[in-house]
């Protein structure tokens, strides 16, 4: 690739020769790096009527950079910088300057730094949040994409909506309202880039430096680390059978500002909180003051019946921020969800999202909408959900087939992964390491416990592999376990 077409190239001044200047500053861009190895330079008459000068002057230039070893021609096609530069380009000292202190490093730098945040997802066997698409909806995608940049309209050339185009947000509130039992109105919804772009929304609306916060223990760690990053005191609730205890959580601060649950389906453990403890979180939160934020970030895969409707519901949409994402319904690349927020923090939320993303991609929202409003969006859901309960139960039967009774198998009725946990004193942290050695991606749960006690347990994610797989797969963590005795 060449920058040489929207390189800011200036026209030669007076005191010195126009052939020098033209031929020192196209080195001097090579020099910076502005014009890459192998790129190509504008033509010689293209070059001269940019700069205001002579082709003469030009050509003469180029024979210089030729002639250095700077530039290479290519007949027929054109003048182009060398592909190897290394016996022209050499590294200059930079003169020597006054020494000054540096700039003082406040200390949220370090802490932000030396966050243990996860990096890219590899597309390796069990690693979390992969989905698939089969190729019906891969076409309906395609043809959503093509509409909607053969009709682009002015909404593109603008800045929109920061909480999202109003008819996607209509098309995300009758799903919610149809699929999950919530109670909302369109603008009440506010598209985000995902679940945790929503979480950060909420946390800088809602809280101030030394506030106490609920968190699950053991539960999601970006979560955890936007709410300390925030300056919030964190207590950690611990999560049973059940789901998250509320009664612990009341002894521990009673007047906690926030609550951050995933009741459909718990993570990491996959429990669903139960309909006694929704009732007592939404009784607590009311006599608190408080708000919820309800993660519900894999609610449209559940292989047992219907979603069960929301938290939000049951409250009636009073004091729930529902999150929601599209990312894990359709694919993570996609980068867009949304949050349902009570009608008293609609406006403030909106504001928060519009300071730090100031908008949704309009161009993605109509890929999006158009794949709604076409019925694609719910096939593709309705078959999902049957395919992943098919991968699911693939994984959880190989398991069982060679690991017996060293796993135990918390098998869920929702979600995208499942969690083995671990018999027999086995360490999930060297199961982890284990696994990864043979190509496997087997995420240990002990690391996510706060202050509740630890158990040992593999997170495997079965949504983005197909069943056929599952078997050998399993093989290999069974070889990884055997390999720590």
């Amino acid at each position: 690739m060449s920058w040489a077409d929207i390189y800011p190239w200036e026209a030669p001044g007076p005191g010195g020769p126009v052939i020098r200047q033209v031929y020192e500053q196209v080195r001097g861009a090579i020099h910076q790096g502005a014009l890459k190895p192998g790129g190509r330079l504008p033509s010689s008459r293209d070059l001269a009527a940019r700069l205001g000068v002579a082709r003469a002057s030009v050509v003469a230039a180029y024979d210089l950079l030729l002639a250095e070893g700077y530039a290479e021609g290519r007949p027929g096609s054109g003048t182009y910088v060398c592909g190897d530069l290394s016996g022209v380009l050499e590294l200059k000292a930079p003169s020597a300057a006054p020494a000054a202190p540096p700039p003082l490093t406040p200390p949220r730098v370090a802490s932000l730094a030396a966050l243990p945040l996860p990096g890219p997802d590899e597309p390796r066997l069990f690693s979390n949040g992969r989905t698939l698409m089969d190729a019906r909806a891969l076409d309906a995608w395609a043809k959503a994409t093509r509409r909607a940049l053969r009709t682009l309209d002015h909404v593109h050339f603008g800045y929109s909506d920061p909480a999202g185009e109003p008819r996607l947000r209509a098309a995300v509130a009758d799903y919610l309202r149809a699929a999950r039992g919530v109670v909302c109105d369109p603008d009440q919804v506010i598209v985000t880039s995902g679940a945790q772009h929503a979480v950060d929304i909420a946390v800088r609306v809602l809280l101030q430096p030394g506030d106490p916060v609920w968190m699950e223990d053991p539960g999601y760690q970006p979560t955890w680390h936007a709410l300390t990053a925030a300056g919030a005191v964190v207590h950690a609730v611990p999560v049973d059978r059940a789901g998250l205890d509320v009664a612990a959580g009341m002894a521990a601060e009673p007047r906690a500002r926030l609550a951050f649950v995933t009741p459909s389906h718990q993570y990491p453990l996959g429990v669903t909180l139960s309909m006694g403890r929704r009732l007592e979180l939404l009784a607590w939160a009311r006599e608190a003051g408080a708000w919820i934020v309800e993660d519900d970030y894999s609610a449209e895969f559940r292989y047992s019946g219907p979603p069960l409707a929301a938290l939000q519901g049951l409250d009636g949409g009073e004091r729930v921020i529902y999150v929601g994402t599209l990312n894990k319904a359709l694919f993570p690349g996609l980068r867009l969800g949304y949050m349902v927020a009570p009608r008293p923090l609609a406006a403030a939320l909106t504001a928060a999202r519009q300071l730090t993303d100031r908008q949704p991609p309009t161009l993605t929202q109509a890929v999006v909408l158009d794949f709604m409003e076409s019925g694609q969006f719910a096939a593709h859901i309705r078959r999902r959900r049957i395919a992943y309960k098919v991968q699911r139960d693939a994984l959880a039967q190989a398991l069982r087939d060679a690991l017996g009774d060293r796993v135990e198998i918390g098998l869920p009725d929702q979600g995208l992964h499942l969690t083995a946990f671990l018999n027999g004193g086995l360490d999930d942290v060297a199961a982890e390491r284990a696994a990864a050695g043979r190509g496997i991606i087997a995420r240990a749960i002990s690391p996510l416990y706060r202050r509740a006690p630890p158990r040992a347990g593999l997170m495997l994610g079965f949504s983005g592999f197909p069943a056929r797989g599952m078997a050998a797969g399993v093989a290999r963590l069974a070889a990884a376990l055997d390999s720590l005795g």
